[in-house]
């Protein structure tokens, strides 16, 4: 009779422990304004992305179909998780309450979970237990049903500057392309307001990407879009502006520039991706001074005035570069970013392989070898051409 009354008083804390860590997961989740991870949340996320990372096969574009699928099935199948983890918990409360069998726990479990009715519930702790499990039920449900239209929010946000990127700087965007452009249709000195804009860019997607990681994994509308790839454009492309334009000294484009590292960091934070927080101006970096150079190149046959002395450009452009060269590699595996010069083009060839690898070793320890660690030991300093 001891052990009986023993076993029931584990079932129940055990099964009201299961309860307690749902909710705070899915209040971490969606209701927490800052990024925090849960081992819930991310063991969820870790096998809808393995098994989205076995079948996205073939080509670049069936890829990007298969992997577009990934968050929105992953948000309900977290949902589902969660409500299933919550029927067990109180399975085991009603059990250890001697409603009866545990298959009798489990019908009953089911039917307040589900607000069905379908079960007959006698007694004061059952029906405390029927009325709190429905409604942690329904709450959980309204809770997704909340979120999905700010994370959406978020999205088309992001996405009609990344849809306007495409006008300026083509597809696949290159920083050369947007400056060559912005140059022949005569706004090549008037580049202030753009700055501007990418600046309240970044800061917007800064606070979206943290406080809803699940935005990061949104895909672009089109296959040859990425939040990622637009970032890095634009990043490059008022590095240039500053180091190698002859121009007077933009401000707004080193904001800019700022702007943008700085989102860059604190999304990769939240998944754990390490990186140098001060990095210093010679670090190497995964452009090559040949790459710079053929940039300046066209440039200047474009008619782009640009500064006389190119090793002082060049330095200088390596100096913001190294600011988020890091971040922004490991960011466009994660995202399995389409390629686009200077960005995603950095990645090793098996890239489903290492874009997994990196994910998983984002949610613990040391993330695993990445573009730029490829590219460092492959050509040492590869600024050295």
């Amino acid at each position: 009779m001891i052990q009986t009354h023993v076993l029931a008083v584990f079932g129940f804390l055990i099964g009201a422990w299961m309860v307690l860590a749902t909710l705070l997961s899915a209040i971490r989740t969606f209701v927490l304004p800052r990024a925090v991870r849960t081992f819930l949340t991310a063991s969820v996320f870790r096998a809808g992305r393995w098994v989205f990372e076995v079948i996205a096969t073939g080509g670049v574009e069936r890829r990007d179909r298969i992997m577009a699928m990934y968050m929105p099935i992953t948000i309900l199948g977290l949902a589902g998780c969660w409500l299933t983890i919550v029927l067990a918990g109180y399975t085991l409360m009603f059990w250890a309450s001697g409603y009866g069998t545990m298959a009798d726990s489990v019908w009953v479990s089911g039917s307040s979970l589900l607000t069905l009715g379908s079960a007959r519930i006698d007694g004061l702790a059952p029906r405390l237990l029927a009325f709190t499990e429905a409604s942690i039920g329904l709450g959980l449900v309204a809770l997704l049903i909340a979120y999905l239209p700010t994370v959406y929010s978020a999205f088309m946000r992001r996405e009609r500057m990344v849809a306007l990127l495409e006008v300026r700087a083509g597809s696949p965007p290159s920083a050369v392309a947007m400056l060559i452009r912005f140059h022949r249709i005569g706004r090549g000195d008037d580049l202030d307001g753009e700055w501007q804009r990418w600046e309240s860019w970044f800061a917007d997607i800064e606070e979206s990407h943290t406080t809803h990681s699940m935005v990061v994994w949104l895909r672009s509308p089109r296959a040859g879009r990425s939040w990622v790839t637009a970032a890095g454009t634009v990043l490059d492309a008022a590095s240039l502006v500053v180091a190698a334009v002859e121009r007077p000294r933009d401000p707004t484009a080193q904001l800019c520039i700022r702007a943008g590292f700085v989102a860059l960091r604190q999304i990769a934070d939240g998944f754990g991706i390490s990186h140098d927080a001060d990095p210093a101006p010679d670090d190497p970096i995964s452009i090559t001074r040949r790459e710079f150079d053929e940039a300046c190149a066209a440039l200047d046959e474009a008619g782009v005035p640009l500064v006389a002395d190119r090793d002082q450009a060049w330095r200088d452009w390596a100096g913001w570069r190294v600011n988020y060269d890091t971040v922004l590699l490991r960011l466009a595996e994660l995202t399995s970013a389409p390629t686009a010069p200077w960005v995603s083009d950095r990645s090793p060839v098996d890239h489903r392989r290492t874009s997994f690898k990196l994910w998983l070793g984002s949610l613990g320890g040391r993330p695993p070898d990445t573009a730029a660690s490829v590219i460092d030991r492959r050509r040492g300093d590869p600024r050295d051409g």
